[in-house]
């Protein structure tokens, strides 16, 4: 009876274990767990190490892959590739126009006048791995020795050319006044009745300054694809001075033009006067000659009419009526002959 009750006691304490085999069971819901956090945990450790892995490359940039600081492959293609991670990097450099503003500085003509040059830049890079090689991937770099460049290529150019030169040639368009040979005119030569204006393309300031700026691309990768001049001013100070100087040369060429206007005017007009004189004078002549002719003419007819005994009655009583209507004037119509006088015998018919 006592093993019977000893048996069943070890039973309950048996049992007593087997209800503690939700414990167990509760054990194995915690490991469960476990795993489930170690599999998000390499799971993200996955992802991080494919995000590593992956290089995205856009239309507009260059992928440069270093291996170790040392730049190992480039890549120009858009579209996705791959490297170590933790052993390679990427550095990122632009593909697509860029475009740098030079500040405004002072540059010296040839004639030692001083002017005002805002321009910018359009450029690209064109060899990347040269560009990290020598710039070390920096645009803010680039754009320090892009401006040094320019600047020293255009204060080359304009110190070269004298500021009116710098001035015509900032549009590559010059408009000349050329004679019927097609010589310029200039100076006392200038003749506004006979010239006339042409334009003609010459070397524009910006093609002068790239001619002196096409060694960037070799030295450090980049293409400098355009350089513009905003802006070609003088300066505040010298502004008003160059302004009167001016005026004063608009000043005198209006007087030179002026006074070769007077002087080829009053040319004219002697050439008219004496034309005139010359054709009031043939005029005169004429009138006279042909007045002479008349009245030969005349002396003519009429020596001729008194030489006819028939018509010699008639022409001097056509005669005496003339000599009466000149001789009654005025509003009195008396004439008063004497019986002697020519006329009276005429009436009288006795002449």
């Amino acid at each position: 009876m006592a093993d019977f009750t000893q048996n069943s006691n070890v039973q309950n304490f048996e049992r007593y274990n087997s209800d503690g085999t939700k414990k167990k069971e509760k054990k194995s819901g915690k490991g469960g767990k476990k795993f489930g956090v170690l599999f998000c945990i390499i799971a993200v450790i996955a992802v991080f190490l494919l995000a590593n892995c992956m290089v995205v490359t856009r239309q507009n940039q260059f992928k440069l892959i270093r291996q170790f600081g040392r730049v190992d492959r480039v890549v120009s293609v858009p579209g996705l590739s791959f490297k170590l991670p933790f052993v390679e990097s990427v550095d990122t450099v632009p593909k697509e126009l860029l475009i740098y503003d030079l500040p405004a500085s002072d540059v010296i003509t040839s004639d030692k006048k001083t002017m005002i040059v805002d321009s910018y830049v359009l450029w690209r890079v064109t060899d990347p791995l040269r560009f990290a090689q020598t710039l070390s991937c920096s645009v803010k770099s680039a754009e320090g020795r892009i401006d040094a460049i320019v600047y020293n290529a255009t204060k080359n150019t304009i110190s070269n050319m004298k500021q009116d030169e710098v001035i015509r040639s900032r549009d590559g368009k010059m408009t000349i006044t050329v004679d019927e040979t097609g010589t310029e005119l200039s100076g006392n030569d200038l003749d506004l009745s006979e010239g006339k204006e042409e334009v003609i393309e010459i070397t524009s300031l910006t093609e002068e300054v790239m001619g002196q700026i096409n060694h960037v691309e070799d030295q450090y990768g980049i293409e400098l694809v355009a350089v513009e001049v905003k802006k070609l001013d003088l300066p505040d100070d010298n502004k008003q001075a160059v302004y009167t100087r001016m005026i004063s040369e608009r000043g005198n060429i209006a007087a030179q033009y002026t006074a070769e206007g007077k002087s080829e005017a009053k040319m004219i007009e002697n050439t008219t006067d004496k034309e005139v004189s010359i054709m009031l004078s043939d005029a005169r002549a004429k009138a006279e000659a042909t007045v002479a002719e008349g009245e030969a003419e005349y002396m003519r007819i009429l020596s001729g009419a008194y030489a006819d005994p028939e018509k010699t009655d008639f022409y001097s009583f056509v005669r005496a009526l003339d000599a009466l209507k000149e001789s009654v004037v005025g509003d009195n119509k008396t004439v008063i002959l004497t019986e002697d006088s020519p006329i009276t015998q005429i009436f009288n018919g006795r002449y």
